[in-house]
Order: C-alpha cells, then sequence, then structure tokens
C-alpha cells in the first residue's frame, strides 16, 4: 500500500471532501479517488460514504484511521530520523492492552535499558488496539495481553496474575459511585453485582490513573491494581472496602515465534514483578 494512498486517506477524512482533499494536497480528484480506491481494493473495505449530504467515514473508515495515523508516523520516523538514531542500538516495540499495566510497560522498559542497553524504544498502550494481532503482524515485537492468544506465528508465556483490590474513599459527593475500567469480560463479570449495589452513577473511564485520581478528588469505590494504589493505601487515602473479594485477571507475554528480544524481556518482566 502506497504512502501517498495513507496520505490522501488522512487528508481526505480531515478535510471531509474529495474536493477539498484535492486542493490541498494540489492533484487532481481523480488522483484521490484512485489511492483511495487502492487502500479499498486491498482492504476488502469501503472507506467513505460518498452522497449528496457529503463524504463521512463509514465504520470501518473509522477503525482504520488511527491505524492510517500510526502507519504515517512510523513512515516519516523511518524515512528521515532512523538511519541517525539506531546507531549501535537494539530496535523493540512493546506494546499492553489494558490501561492497568500502563505503568508496568514503562518499568519494564526502564529495566530492560538498565539491561541491555540504550534502545530504539517504541511503547505502545492504545487499548484499543488487539495487541496478539500487533505483534502477529509485526505492528510491535513485543506485548502484554489479558487474552491468551491462538495465532500459531505466535509464542507466549503465562505471566502472574495482575491482583486487583476493590477500595474506596469516604464519600465526597452525595452518593458514593463506582468507577468501572471496563477490562474485559472476566472482569465485568466479576464487578457486575457491585455496580447494580452501588447507589450512585457507574462512570467508565479507560485509564487506570485517571481513575484513581477521579475517585480519590470525587469520592467512591473501585478495583485497582495493588501496585498502583501502594501509597494510597498506607497514607490513608484508600482503604480496602471489607469483605470484598480480590480479583485476578491473566497477564500473557506476547512474542512472534521468530522474536529474538523474547527471552530477554521475560526476564526482565520477571524480574521486575518479582521487585514489586
Amino acid at each position: 500500500m502506497q504512502i501517498k494512498a495513507i496520505e490522501t486517506f488522512l487528508c481526505v477524512a480531515e478535510v471531509g471532501g474529495f474536493h477539498a482533499a484535492a486542493r490541498k494536497l494540489n492533484v487532481t480528484q481523480t488522483a484521490i479517488s484512485a489511492r483511495i480506491r487502492l487502500i479499498e481494493e486491498e482492504t476488502g473495505k469501503p472507506l467513505f460514504h460518498r452522497g449528496a449530504g457529503g463524504t463521512s467515514l463509514t465504520e470501518f473508515g473509522r477503525q482504520f484511521r488511527p491505524y492510517a495515523e500510526q502507519m504515517l508516523s512510523l513512515w516519516s520516523f523511518a524515512s528521515r530520523d532512523l538511519a541517525s538514531q539506531t546507531q549501535n542500538r537494539v530496535a523493540l516495540r512493546l506494546g499492553a492492552q489494558l490501561s492497568i499495566w500502563d505503568p508496568l510497560l514503562v518499568d519494564l522498559a526502564v529495566q530492560f535499558e538498565q539491561g541491555l542497553g540504550q534502545l530504539l524504544l517504541t511503547l505502545n498502550y492504545d487499548h484499543d488496539l488487539h495487541m496478539a494481532d500487533a505483534v502477529a503482524t509485526h505492528v510491535l515485537d513485543v506485548a502484554l495481553t489479558h487474552e491468551k492468544p491462538s495465532d500459531s506465528r505466535l509464542n507466549y508465556q503465562d505471566m502472574t496474575p495482575e491482583r486487583l483490590v476493590l477500595v474506596e474513599t469516604p464519600c465526597k459527593g452525595d452518593e458514593p459511585i463506582f468507577v468501572n475500567l471496563e477490562l474485559g469480560e472476566l472482569y465485568q463479570d466479576h464487578v457486575r453485582s457491585i455496580v447494580r449495589q452501588a447507589s450512585g452513577q457507574t462512570v467508565f473511564l479507560g485509564n487506570c490513573l485517571m481513575a484513581l485520581r477521579y475517585i480519590i478528588k470525587r469520592g467512591g469505590i473501585g478495583y485497582f491494581p495493588e501496585y498502583v494504589i501502594r501509597d494510597q493505601l498506607a497514607s490513608g487515602e484508600l482503604a480496602p472496602v471489607a469483605g470484598s473479594t480480590d480479583l485476578f485477571l491473566p497477564l500473557y507475554l506476547v512474542a512472534r515465534r521468530d522474536t529474538d528480544a523474547f527471552e530477554d524481556v521475560l526476564t526482565c518482566l520477571t524480574d521486575l514483578r518479582n521487585a514489586d
């Protein structure tokens, strides 16, 4: 797929029309249509709705857009900056699917660099990206995910499950709230009864640290990884909910079978978790 086609798709999505994109890119509308058709033929999906009301992204187009932005960003880096930054550096792209592992991903990157030297490092914690697929299709080298991969191209290692503790703050509003992080089916099955019992609203937040800050400011209850809330428990800002049951989410380290870095990342991650 040509980079110009990706650039053209993003331009049409931004300006909202083929005519406007042609003017902005200083090409003919025929060229714009041909580039969009190239992507649609390769993906087998339409990218835009075209009609009297204007041009808008299809559902697939909306899903494709962040991938297109990432491809364009990676190409820009590879074509302009890569040569000057890669000398004597190991390239490694790490990813994590769920927001509760964002801090762990950063800690892992630091641990890996301390053990093996400076990296040409990319961290990706896009919570909409399917991490196993991203590894299988070479978007990432290694990833952490809660979903056990079934792709034969992948190698994976079971890690110690993530322990989530139900905690509460003194209520600072009219009603207590339950902060729901939407962390997958296992999480939802576990918290469903708690959500029903909460008298206040349920807030859906995609980022663990945002949710933590929210309930400390607002008051409420929620499940959080033990290592994330350690300081707040010690200071008394949070307290475990009496009689509650801890939640253990599975954790898998995933890589392609031909990835040389898998064992090194596994060693660093194991050391990091043991240190916790």
